[in-house]
């Protein structure tokens, strides 16, 4: 482990068929750290290669590594990238495995970023683990590694001295939080403002909110109705009231909502609800009271029992913790 006041050696690892952005937004956070926290430096910044050969991510960015594996400084944080080439070889790579195995044994945090967290699941470090990742990968992970507990809606995740993020600029997020880990609240809001991000992503935290999921379905009826829900989230919005908005009956109504959302109408509903509860409590002052009347919920009191039950939190505490 480092000591506190020493300069950080992050290695972050480059292969094949990486996804760009895995690498290079950590890799700025972190360099931005540099330039606009103490003063001085607070973290090396290597690239760490299977070999030292030019390797060229999905979108045909060449990258070239610092070191080959072998070849590695010692880490404070290792962190490890997605990309198709962790999804389709990588994982079952023998020798990066047995060097992951050994370098987490020596490293204060190993950082998977995105599918990354493949490649950190083969090694069996993460069984019994809370983990995420891109959402659209997260049956797939929990398939092929049962062991691990996969929550596919968390940005990322801290489990002892791992951690997991969600898909691409979810890594961003992770990064910065290691910052404000190591360096303090001050500095993270330095690296925040330089480069246009926050500190604590607002809304409900999730990588992948109900509107969106309409979106990713490619249900023109589905999404315009979730457009409607959006804009009457203060109004009765019963079965029957949803399924005559999409002109079907109510009984194939809820035959495709279920095929498209995986939940029930009133599940979903909630569940917006609740996004947006997120939203205002994080860009406005509006009383908790006038918040829950606004998405729809009966009282302030049972708006407050569904928050807890989701987010394991208050209203309140959110707010203090995620507004701007």
């Amino acid at each position: 482990m480092t000591r506190p006041n020493s300069i950080k050696t992050i290695g972050l690892l480059a292969y094949d068929d990486m996804q760009a952005l895995d690498l290079a937004g950590p890799l700025d956070v972190f360099g931005a750290a540099n330039a606009f926290g103490s003063g001085s430096p607070s973290y090396e910044l290597c690239v760490i290669g299977l070999g030292t050969h030019a390797v060229r991510a999905e979108n045909g960015l060449a990258i070239v590594p610092d070191h080959a594996l072998e070849g590695a400084p010692p880490l404070d944080t290792l962190l490890i990238p997605g990309g198709a080439g962790a999804r389709q070889g990588l994982d079952r790579d023998a020798r990066l495995l047995g060097w992951v195995r050994e370098r987490a044994l020596l490293t204060r945090r190993v950082v998977s970023v995105c599918t990354g967290a493949y490649i950190l699941a083969a090694t069996g470090l993460l069984d019994g683990r809370a983990v995420t990742t891109h959402w659209q990968f997260a049956d797939d992970l929990t398939r092929r590694h049962p062991a691990l507990r996969v929550d596919p809606d968390r940005l990322f995740i801290r489990d002892g001295s791992f951690a997991t993020s969600g898909g691409l600029t979810a890594g961003m997020d992770l990064a910065l939080a290691l910052v404000e880990e190591d360096l303090g609240a001050p500095a993270a809001l330095s690296v925040a403002r330089h480069l246009v991000m926050y500190v604590r992503r607002p809304g409900n935290q999730a990588q992948f909110s109900a509107p969106l999921a309409a979106q990713a379905q490619g249900d023109r009826r589905m999404g315009a109705l979730v457009d409607w829900l959006l804009a009457h989230l203060d109004s009765h919005l019963s079965v029957e009231r949803m399924a005559e908005q999409v002109a079907m009956s109510t009984r194939h109504f809820r035959r495709v909502f279920a095929d498209t959302f995986d939940t029930t109408p009133a599940r979903f509903v909630e569940k917006l609800r609740l996004e947006q509860a997120c939203l205002r409590l994080t860009v406005s002052r509006a009383s908790v009271e006038r918040i829950a009347a606004g998405v729809g919920f009966g009282s302030a009191d049972a708006f407050r029992r569904a928050f807890r039950a989701r987010y394991g939190t208050s209203p309140h505490a959110y707010r203090e913790c995620f507004s701007r």
